[in-house]
């Protein structure tokens, strides 16, 4: 299986609480993430949300869809959600988010392996494109969420993926 590890940060003008909520809030999604299909809930977590399993369906620039179930293992509000996954990509999502002067600043840190045969038979070939294929779809969020948000997108970029995990082998729910 292909491993990649992906991080992106964006600053939206906006209050932390604000971002927060529509964060947290992945049903809504689709309203404004272009590359969100749908989200489904599967399995209610506990009072805050931990444990809560949903599954996604994620439609890409490179015409290709992705499904995949999440499960929330960690919440604290409003600075930080993150989910492992399982299915089309296996690994784990982690958002953080900070007040800054200007707005919000929240870094997404990705970290997958790709259980599709046809992508890890053309992984070595594909690499690019699925990055690229990532990078659009984070950029399309970012401006989604500023519209939604009805405020400003300051700034989206791609980062240096963090090392808060090194690998998603052996995750499990």
């Amino acid at each position: 299986m292909a491993e990649y590890q992906f991080a992106t940060r964006w600053l939206i003008a906006a209050p932390i609480e604000q971002v927060w909520e529509e964060i947290l809030n992945t049903k809504s999604w689709h309203l404004w993430w272009d590359a969100v299909d749908s989200v489904v809930d599967l399995e209610a977590g506990d009072s805050n949300g931990v444990g809560t399993v949903q599954r996604f369906v994620w439609k890409t620039p490179l015409s290709y869809t992705l499904t995949f179930n999440t499960r929330v293992i960690r919440l604290e509000a409003p600075i930080v959600m993150e989910a492992i996954a399982i299915g089309d990509v296996e690994g784990r999502g982690l958002w953080e988010l900070t007040t800054l002067d200007r707005g919000t600043e929240i870094y997404y840190t990705w970290t997958v392996r790709t259980t599709k045969r046809w992508m890890n038979a053309l992984a070595v070939i594909a690499r690019p494109l699925l990055e690229w294929n990532h990078n659009i779809i984070m950029q399309q969020g970012g401006k989604g969420l500023a519209q939604r948000l009805q405020t400003e997108l300051l700034a989206s970029e791609n980062v240096e993926p963090s090392k808060l995990f090194s690998k998603a082998e052996g995750l499990k729910y």
